[in-house]
């Protein structure tokens, strides 16, 4: 019996995570077929993908970027702006949905493929950091799939058995050890942080990423984002995860069980592993990723992470126990900051004083809706803004 071909949306398709997604794609085609690709600004790339792939739909951002675009494509529909991504993100048509749009802006369109009922493969770790309760509770609603793809918690998913959702005491869950490079800045002297440039940054040891996401690898944001995101989707306290750094990214993240047991999922770095294993679940298909070589590798290291160096861990830390639309605040803050750095306006010691600022100055209120947190993430930005123009 021949499967039905799967049909996946792929948000953020010029990106690292879609570049990895369209790879694995490419070598399943009797599996899946692109149904839409959509990018931002990268209208060039998007042409060619489309031209390659030939999706049913594809999205830009403004409109007249769509229109240069459908001037060039025949096969292919244009859309453009957020109702065009949250129509590719629900059509009736589509199968599954790559989450992989970095930010705020993926929000929208990742809850619209919720609503729908698709298979979510979320790469985009912000759905669940401003919105965690109010995603969840959709995802229960609809019977939306969910899988990550963030390498640590997609290891941490493989290290979990299929019943986890009773809660992490009721399967013999001890702790999660979420597993963290520690970025290019893990040995570096604290009292040269000052001098750090975006390029310096943007350079990280083991993976190929985009610059915002590089910066909070660098910072250890990313590993305070992916804290907050594992709670969410794990149903797991701050408390019963613990940020180990790995400097090799070899093992990926880590399960310790009350009987002694730690089991662990380890690979080499490379994303086409996680989105393999998402996108064929539960069955298991080949990445082009090469087998990992123990013998090469020949040592794991571990430290614990000084979060008086990198304070942006406990920052992520603080807005999760803060509850409501802390974690909004703290993302969206983030956001200004490291753009802020990259544009070279701030030094790289002045993202978590910015983040802290915000922290503090921003009303935390209840999120019981996607307004309530929209409009944190604007007092947010407004308030970084701010910031900035005083400093």
């Amino acid at each position: 019996m021949v499967e039905k071909i799967q049909q996946i949306t792929v948000l953020g398709a010029t990106g690292s995570i879609g570049s990895s997604t369209l790879s694995v794609i490419e070598q399943h085609s009797e599996r899946y077929k692109v149904f839409a690709l959509t990018a931002n600004t990268r209208v060039d790339d998007l042409l060619s993908l489309c031209l390659k792939f030939k999706p049913a739909y594809a999205v830009v951002a403004s409109e007249a970027a769509a229109l240069k675009l459908q001037a060039q494509l025949v096969d292919t529909q244009v859309l453009h702006g957020a109702e065009g991504l949250d129509f590719v993100a629900a059509h009736p048509q589509v199968d599954m949905v790559m989450a992989a749009i970095v930010g705020a802006a993926g929000l929208a369109p990742t809850l619209a493929g919720v609503k729908a009922g698709k298979k979510i493969l979320l790469a985009n770790k912000e759905a669940l950091v401003m919105t965690g309760a109010l995603f969840m509770q959709e995802v229960k609603k609809s019977g939306a799939i969910l899988l990550p793809i963030d390498s640590e918690h997609n290891a941490i998913f493989q290290s979990l058995p299929a019943n986890y959702q009773q809660g992490l005491q009721q399967i013999g869950v001890r702790r999660i050890l979420l597993t963290a490079s520690g970025g290019p800045f893990r040995q570096r002297d604290p009292d040269t942080f000052s001098d750090i440039t975006p390029e310096q940054a943007c350079k990280h040891p083991n993976w190929s990423m985009g610059r915002k996401i590089s910066v909070d690898s660098a910072t250890l944001m990313n590993k305070g984002l992916e804290l907050i995101e594992a709670c969410w989707l794990f149903d797991a306290k701050p408390s019963q995860i613990e940020v180990v750094v790995h400097p090799q990214s070899v093992i990926h993240s880590m399960v310790d069980y009350v009987d002694g047991s730690v089991l662990a999922q380890l690979g080499n770095p490379d994303m086409r592993t996680p989105i393999a294993q998402a996108m064929a679940w539960p069955q298991r298909i080949t990445s082009g990723v090469q087998p990992l070589d123990i013998f090469q590798i020949a040592r794991f290291d571990f430290y614990q992470p000084d979060e008086q160096v990198f304070p942006c861990l406990r920052l992520a830390r603080k807005a999760f126990e803060l509850g409501g639309t802390a974690p909004a605040v703290l993302n969206a803050a983030n956001e200004i900051a490291v753009a802020a750095f990259l544009d070279e306006k701030i030094s790289f010691t002045q993202i978590p004083q910015l983040i802290d600022a915000v922290l503090q100055q921003v009303s935390i209120a209840q999120a019981d809706s996607l307004a309530a947190v929209l409009q944190a993430d604007k007092q947010a930005r407004d308030a970084a803004h701010q910031w900035l123009m005083e400093y």
